[in-house]
């Protein structure tokens, strides 16, 4: 038990991405309840220390991450680059992370603009990804988060986000305060995109986001949300979360 801990220990250390309970299966040929109770131990270990970092679940595997308490001081040794999303861009990951899975037209549908061009973006930063088309006509393109979604905002899986009520009564951090994120200014005016996604039906007229008024959380939770998929399998290159703490 002892050696399969360290071996554990080792495997995280060294790994670019967290490290999930099948993975380390295959590594390590072990037991799922063997590596269950080294990796509990593990952390456990971590938690009675209390120094500089920790064990964490994220993205639905295990990674050691910097304290939030020390963000100040790693900051002097290093200049986080914090992931930038214009307003619009986080607003449409709002609502494709908790109504996904999700197509264009419900997207534009909540948020009264055309999405194209932010959908683009997403796209681009892998934070979204496609998972195919919807039978219906025009055959919409299906959209959903990323793996790299779930380590950019340090959650452990999609069911860790936050809902609209625990963010409204309790003070629970809303999605852009999970992670080192910089809120970029929206494009005046904005235009509504023709070409950005692909075969995607347009929406009835839609408004520019400088017409548009942004989406509460209310509007987000009147549909009825639908079962999460699983978190994508991309690779997540590696990064440091400040805000969240990792190394």
């Amino acid at each position: 038990m002892q050696d399969l801990k360290n071996i554990i220990e080792s495997l995280l250390f060294v790994a670019e991405e967290p490290l999930g309970a099948e993975r380390l299966k295959k590594i390590l040929e072990a037991a799922a309840e063997a590596i269950a109770e080294a990796v509990a131990a593990l952390k456990a270990d971590y938690d009675a220390r209390q120094g500089g970092f920790y064990l964490a679940e994220v993205a639905g595997g295990y990674q050691f991450r910097t304290r939030p308490e020390y963000t100040a001081w790693i900051r002097r040794l290093v200049d986080p680059k914090p992931v930038r999303l214009s307003r619009a861009a986080l607003e449409t990951l709002a609502i494709i992370a908790y109504k996904q899975p999700i197509i264009r037209s419900d997207v534009e549908h909540i948020r009264g603009v055309d999405c194209g061009g932010v959908l683009r973006q997403l796209l681009e930063r892998k934070l979204v990804r496609v998972l195919g088309r919807k039978e219906i006509a025009g055959r919409p393109l299906i959209y959903a988060t990323t793996r790299k979604f779930l380590e950019t905002f340090d959650l452990k899986d999609l069911k860790d986000l936050p809902t609209p009520k625990e963010i409204e009564e309790f003070g629970k951090a809303p999605l852009e305060m999970r992670g080192n994120i910089a809120i970029e200014p929206d494009e005046e005016p904005a235009a509504p995109d023709t070409g950005a996604a692909p075969s995607e039906e347009p929406a009835d007229e839609p408004q520019t986001e400088a017409d548009a008024e942004p989406p509460t959380a209310d509007d987000i939770a009147e549909t009825a949300a639908p079962a999460p998929p699983a978190a994508g399998n991309e690779s997540s290159e590696k990064k440091l979360d400040f805000e969240g703490g990792t190394t």
